[in-house]
């Protein structure tokens, strides 16, 4: 019967016997009452290998106080015995080393002596540092959604979604006949394929999320509105329905193909480098710039030849709307230098308000602490300021969130504690400062807290994988379209975007009645942005290079891009209008959590379709000219 007070143990390494098999020792180990290890490997501060005074492999051991005082009664006792006993060395459960101890060691300054080779003795150097690793778990970001709030938002999103999906669904009826109806079938299957894939990976979808299916959705609408445009000019050249059909997607194919090859190059950046909020939206659209090319070149492809085989009569407008911004004639480029003052005067006012005002930080990227707390009775941010700044140490920041009295808190108690129940600290000290004020009760919505180094890690990826997004497109750009100009206008381009919704957040902060903060959303809405800029004027792009070739012969540059300009104006505005109003009504019904995004996505759309027929198409002429005139 084996005594209840030993255990056996099998050694971790073998050793080579003389016939060349590898042999292992299991040692028989004697536990101490409670069952557990003697000493445990958290007393040791450090250990490492050395080479001792006759030239052979050591490893030498320190202890703290507490480890040295029970180590020096361990191996006196084992010591004094007789014969000497062996103190083994264990981690997992498997046998180390086990040396025989010849004395007491009083300061806990251990040399382990044996027939070690440099690796081994290395290797039980590291296991004694190993020992016991007190891995503490601390929580640098949290989110908690209260099922209230959650449920609201959930009810809001859907209601915005599906009104804005209904009314793009009857504006592409409403232009484009029952081509439209076929253009609507191809965004549902696309929205399909996007959440059927999301759903396959298990993937939460979240605000960055949304983001990329949004700019997907105006993106898989674009494709089809460039296909569409390109049939009506072949209808009107006199081709046959079949031969328009077929001209029209292989006339269309180099913009779309362009325009999304830029847009996911931009997003296989933002996947590789970014991390948090970039990289989920970048992922979503990934997805969804597959879809998009799938669904509109081989789904509606095939419904088209179905219907020609059927000899079915597809319509691809209603009398309205045949000539729809056809007969504009607008000189772009002739008064560019207004646009580019209208632009100056914003960007500089909102630079002086940079750095005089700042933004509107949020938790996000300056750390804390950041509630939604909804009162029972009427009262006002300054009143809960005042009574929180007490309890709190310091004055929080308090905004108005909506309406039925609720409020956004944040502040930065705690913020740096490594306190497992700081957050409940937090919330102590709250509802220590809520009861001072009487109002009645309160109810805490939500709650969200982002460590300082996870708010300097998102802002550092957020710069990094959007400037090496910009140098890729500044490189396709140039080896597609083989001219410098365009690569550079689309650059100074998207700059100018940012740098305007970036002026009108700090600018409108405090006048708009809700907030504008810069946060992780705000992160999404401005790749959105920059999505959706790119998309717009790479197609602007190609069809300003067409007619470069075609009226060559014409030799007034300012005059053939004006012309290609007023050619695709028609489906600029329409891409535009289908994506805003998705947006628009994301603002109107999305609710208070993300109004802040959908204003920065509003105001980033109208710009993207602004600054590539008004900034980048005007500059790009503007620098083929300067260099034909060089060359002549």
């Amino acid at each position: 019967i084996l005594p209840g007070d030993v255990k056996f143990a099998w050694a971790a390494n073998s050793i080579d016997d003389d016939e060349g098999a590898n042999t292992y020792f299991l040692y028989a180990l004697k536990k101490e009452r409670d069952g557990k290890a003697a000493l445990d490997g958290d007393v040791v501060t450090n250990a490492r290998a050395v080479i001792g005074q006759l030239g052979n492999n050591e490893v030498t051991m320190s202890m703290n106080f507490e480890g040295a005082k029970k180590w020096e009664k361990i191996t006196e006792a084992a010591s004094s015995a007789s014969p000497k006993r062996h103190i083994a060395v264990l981690l997992d459960g498997l046998v180390y080393s086990a040396p025989v101890v010849n004395g007491p060691i009083p300061n806990g300054s251990t040399s382990i002596e044996g027939s070690f080779s440099a690796q081994e003795a290395q290797d039980l150097a590291n296991i004694l540092k190993a020992g016991k690793l007190d891995a503490s778990v601390r929580i640098v970001e949290e989110a908690v959604v209260g099922p209230s709030l959650g449920q609201k938002a959930i009810n809001s999103g859907l209601t915005s979604i599906l009104v804005g999906f209904l009314s793009v669904i009857l504006i592409m009826f409403l232009v484009y006949n029952t081509a439209g109806i076929i253009a609507d079938l191809a965004v549902l299957l696309n929205l399909f394929f996007i959440v059927g894939t999301l759903a396959s990976f298990q993937a939460a979808l979240t605000l960055p999320g949304i983001a990329g299916i949004i700019l997907t959705l105006g993106m898989a609408v674009d494709a089809n509105v460039l296909i569409y445009e390109r049939i009506k000019e072949e209808l009107e050249l006199g081709r046959t329905m079949r031969n328009a059909i077929s001209n029209g997607f292989k006339n269309a194919s180099s913009a779309i193909i362009d325009s999304n090859v830029t847009t996911l190059l931009t997003a296989t950046v933002l996947a590789t480098f970014g991390m948090g909020p970039i990289a989920g939206f970048a992922i979503v659209l990934i997805f969804g710039i597959i879809s998009s090319l799938f669904t509109a070149f081989l789904l509606t492809r095939v419904v088209y030849e179905s219907l020609m085989k059927r000899e079915k009569n597809v319509k691809f407008w209603f009398p309205y709307s045949k000539n729809l911004l056809k007969n504009v004639n607008f000189d772009f480029v002739g008064k560019s230098k207004i646009f580019y003052i209208i632009s100056s005067i914003i960007i500089i006012a909102g630079v002086v308000s940079m750095t005089t005002k700042g933004f509107d930080l949020g938790v996000d990227f300056k750390g804390g602490w950041s509630y939604v707390i909804q009162v029972d009775e009427e009262t006002n941010a300054s009143e809960i300021r005042e009574a929180l700044s007490t309890p709190l140490n310091s004055t929080p920041e308090v905004k108005v969130y909506g309406t039925d009295n609720t409020f956004k808190i944040t502040t930065s108690y705690l913020i740096n504690s490594q306190d497992k129940d700081a957050g409940k600290q937090v919330e102590t000290k709250l509802e220590e400062g809520f009861t001072k004020l009487a109002k009645g009760g309160y109810e805490i919505q939500s709650s969200n807290k982002v460590g300082p180094t996870v708010a300097d890690d998102i802002k550092q990826s957020a710069i990094i994988s959007i400037l090496l997004a910009l140098i890729g497109m500044f490189i396709y750009i140039q080896i597609r379209f083989r001219r410098w100009q365009f690569a550079l206008a689309t650059i100074v381009m998207l700059t100018h975007d940012v740098l305007i919704v970036l002026s009108l957040f700090t600018l409108l902060d405090g006048i708009v009645p809700f907030t504008l903060e810069i946060d992780q959303a705000f992160i999404a809405a401005i790749l959105t942005i920059i999505g959706y800029s790119i998309n717009d004027s790479v197609v602007v792009f190609d069809r300003v290079r067409e007619y470069l070739k075609e009226h060559k012969k014409e030799g007034d540059t300012d005059k053939v891009i004006n012309m290609a300009l007023n050619n695709t104006l028609s489906r600029t505005i329409m891409t535009s209008v289908t994506t805003i109003i998705v947006v628009f009504l994301l603002f109107l019904f999305g609710g208070e959590t993300i109004k802040g995004f959908a204003f920065a996505l509003t105001i980033g759309i109208i710009l993207g379709t602004y600054s590539s027929l008004c900034i980048g198409s005007p500059m790009s002429a503007q620098l083929i000219r300067k260099q034909e005139n060089k060359g002549k």
